[in-house]
Formats: structure tokens, C-alpha cells, sequence
């Protein structure tokens, strides 16, 4: 029987995560919580540094909700475990990032696995969309909470109230993609942000992952004196860590910084 998630380590310091639940990579609960064993799994292991998730196939990244799991019983508000669905709408607290490498189409519970992460690349043939009103849900595992701080709030509420599907060119023209590339370059463009991400310093990775969390939202001034408040931990850590000390050094000796992540 075919797994319906896949999890693998394929260079250094990097997880990809491949959603595959053909024909439409569609999301039931044990594949929520495999998921989420596989983003978890990112977040534990000190040597991995950040995951690519993305879709089997070329036709779907994922169509969202299983809706056949539905028709057969499972419930809108079925519980796929701590980290929500898709296991990484609701997984707060992140300390690693996530990419998207979406070809084809995301849809519903789709798009809101492609929100929750970090980082977006689609292909040039990629559409997006959430069109839960138009199936009597809505999407409530982020994409009416993170669609409106993405995108200009009267062109997520067309969205959210249409259903209307989004192309790449625009999505990329509202800054919902980092980058759009053919289809089978997709990947390829994923796996260079991971690289970049790699040859950073990890406590730093975090700190920035943990000061814009504590400061969505804020006015720039609320957002210092939040950033200053001496709690957040992976920045405090930063700020007197080694690694602070070792990237001006090998900037000024001119040779490769050797991280240590304390």
C-alpha cells in the first residue's frame, strides 16, 4: 500500500516532504497526522534546517480536503492533531522554515498547506484558490486568517467570497509566490532557497522566524519595544551566541563562517 506521505532527507540539512494520494493529493486525517510526523520530525532533528513540501504529480500539489473521506463520515471539524490540517496550518512556534514547491493546482485545504508555509514557488501553470463557500464550508484552517495579511484585503475577499481560482502571474504580481518558474524547474528553485537558508546561521533562522511571529501585525515602534522585551528566546539566544561573534570574524578573515547554532 502506497504511503501517503514521503519524507526524505535529500541534501544536506534539508527535508522534502512529498504529499502522494493520487489522482489529487486530497488531505484525509492519517494523512494530516503523517504529515505532521514529517514536519515534526523537521523541527526535532538538529541536523535538518528546513523542508520543502510539495505535491506528487504534476497535475495537483493538493485539492484539499478529502472530500470522499467526507461524504463517508469524516466530519469539517474532524481532529487531525496538534498540528492541524495538513499537520502544519496550526504548527505555532516553528523554529525552522517550511517551502512550498506547488505545481499544478492548490485548492482549499491545498492553498492553506501552501500558506502556513514560509516560502512559495509555483509553476508557471499553477492556479490557486479557496472555494469552500461555494461547497457550504470555509476555510478555516488559515486561509481565512492568512489570505487577508498576504494579499490587498479587497482582493482576498473577492477570493474567499468567490472562490474564484488565482494564476501564478498573479499571485506572484501580489507577492504570494517568491517565484514562478516551469513546471520542472519547480523544485529545483525550492531546493536553492533551502541551500540559502542552509548556509545561514540556524539561531538566526530562528530569530527571525521568532521576531516576526511575536510582531505580526504590529506598528514599528510596538514592534521594537516587543522585539526588546528580553523573552524571545531564540533572539535573546542569538544576541549572545557564538555564532554572532563567528560571522563578523570569518566576514573580516574572509572564509566561510563556520556555524555552530550556539
Amino acid at each position: 500500500m502506497r504511503d501517503p506521505v514521503r519524507a526524505e532527507v535529500v541534501e544536506d540539512g534539508v527535508l522534502l516532504v512529498t504529499l502522494d494520494r493520487p489522482p489529487a493529493n486530497a488531505i484525509d486525517v492519517p494523512t494530516s497526522l503523517a504529515l505532521h510526523d514529517a514536519f515534526a520530525r523537521l523541527e526535532a532533528d538538529p541536523l535538518l534546517r528546513v523542508g520543502i513540501v510539495t505535491g506528487a504529480g504534476d497535475r495537483f500539489f493538493c485539492a484539499g480536503w478529502d472530500l470522499k473521506a467526507a461524504a463517508a463520515g469524516e466530519s469539517v471539524d474532524a481532529d487531525h492533531g496538534s498540528g492541524g490540517f495538513a499537520g502544519l496550518t496550526e504548527l505555532f512556534g516553528r523554529r525552522k522554515p517550511v517551502i512550498a514547491a506547488v505545481r499544478g493546482l492548490a485548492l482549499g485545504g491545498g492553498l492553506e498547506l501552501a500558506l502556513a508555509a514560509d516560502l512559495r514557488v509555483l509553476s508557471e501553470d499553477a492556479e490557486v484558490g479557496l472555494p469552500e463557500v461555494t461547497l457550504g464550508v470555509v476555510p478555516d484552517s488559515g486561509g481565512l486568517l492568512r489570505l487577508p495579511r498576504l494579499l490587498p484585503a479587497t482582493l482576498a475577499r473577492e477570493l474567499l467570497l468567490t472562490g474564484r481560482r488565482m494564476g501564478a502571474a498573479e499571485a506572484a504580481r501580489w507577492g504570494l509566490a517568491n517565484a514562478v518558474v516551469p513546471r520542472d524547474a519547480v523544485l529545483d528553485a525550492a531546493l536553492g532557497l533551502a541551500r540559502a537558508i542552509v548556509a545561514a546561521a540556524p539561531l538566526a533562522v530562528a530569530a527571525v522566524l521568532e521576531v516576526l511571529r511575536a510582531t505580526e501585525g504590529m506598528g514599528v515602534e510596538a514592534a521594537f519595544t516587543r522585539m526588546r522585551a528580553g523573552d524571545l528566546a531564540d533572539y535573546e539566544a542569538l544576541l549572545a551566541s557564538e555564532d554572532a561573534v563567528e560571522g563578523p570574524l570569518a566576514f573580516a578573515e574572509k572564509r566561510p563562517p563556520r556555524w555552530l547554532g550556539r
